[in-house]
């Protein structure tokens, strides 16, 4: 069972358009309602691919209503944590040559209460838990030392914790040494504090945030593949995407894979790029189902191109 803990859920409404022109009435071609957070959709990817998964995310107001039916409707169990406010609500404009735009709300603000419940949620479901995913921005209430206390409790009751966040949330959760990290490239930059022109630049961070604490990272790079940095040593993967439909969730498809094939090694790093490949060829937020892998087109090596540009990486 994979458990996953997502601070900052939202409900994502996703609509296809042409173009996009400010200030002019843009007509939708398409348009999808899902859960979404970091978290909400590791869950919707594990689900997908036939395993068992809990999801814990503070539920507020109608759109946590929505929210949580959607996850239902997908076979996820959901322990949710009521909260005053309302779940918040994002949009994301997909336009037809691949470019998104997104527009996320901050979310509630947590109360000393709905803390403390949040973490009690978390604890009681952790029992029996192959691994433990926390991902996504902290809402506000939360402090940048909180994934780190999560870590902390994970690491003492003898569980394996995996983690998506940015910035000082991840650099204060780094101290307690999470077993897995997944930035994209931006976020790997920002953790290291310079940019990252090509590939062997994104291979130093990714060595830097080891030598920091992180046991393992998982690096998303957008069109130039992704990096897999452990005690082992390092691997590049990429497959072929010959269109991209939409990349909302793509990294968190990829962090999918590599938890259910594992968590470790070539093989979970090819498992990564089959389901991040998969996933920015669906509309919307849509996690990729096993139908929809194709893991005869991935390649994974120990030569990694240094010297690759990495242009228009995200993930």
């Amino acid at each position: 069972m994979i458990l996953t803990v997502t601070p900052n859920p939202s409900l994502d409404r996703t609509y296809e358009v042409p173009s996009l022109d400010r200030g002019e009435v843009v007509r939708a071609t398409g348009e999808r309602v899902d859960p979404g957070g970091k978290g909400v959709n590791v869950s919707r990817a594990v689900a997908a691919a036939g395993r068992r998964t809990v999801a814990v995310l503070p539920l507020g107001g109608a759109p946590g209503a929505l929210v949580a039916d959607l996850l239902h409707a997908q076979g996820i169990e959901v322990a949710p944590v009521p909260v005053t406010g309302a779940t918040r609500s994002n949009i994301a404009l997909a336009e037809a040559d691949g470019v998104l735009t997104k527009i996320n709300a901050p979310g509630p603000e947590l109360t000393p209460d709905e803390q403390e419940n949040l973490l009690g949620t978390v604890r009681r479901h952790a029992a029996g838990a192959d691994w433990i995913v926390c991902c996504g921005s902290l809402p506000r209430g939360l402090g940048p030392s909180w994934y780190a206390a999560i870590v902390a409790r994970v690491h003492a009751a003898g569980l394996r914790i995996a983690l998506d966040t940015s910035g000082p949330a991840l650099l204060a959760a780094l101290r307690e040494r999470p077993d897995v990290v997944k930035p994209n490239a931006e976020e790997l930059a920002e953790a290291v504090g310079r940019p990252l022109a090509t590939v062997g630049d994104a291979l130093k961070a990714a060595k830097d945030l080891r030598e920091t604490g992180a046991g393992a990272v998982l690096a998303s790079l957008g069109a130039a593949g992704q990096l897999l940095v452990d005690a082992d040593g390092a691997w590049y993967g990429t497959a072929p995407v010959d269109a991209v439909r939409s990349n909302v969730g793509a990294g968190d498809a990829s962090l999918a894979g590599f938890l259910v094939a594992g968590g470790r090694g070539p093989e979970a790093l090819a498992a990564a790029v089959a389901h991040g490949a998969a996933a920015v060829r669906l509309p919307g937020s849509v996690m990729p189902a096993p139908g929809d892998l194709d893991p005869a087109a991935v390649t994974v090596t120990a030569d990694i191109p240094v010297d690759l540009p990495l242009d228009g990486a995200a993930g």
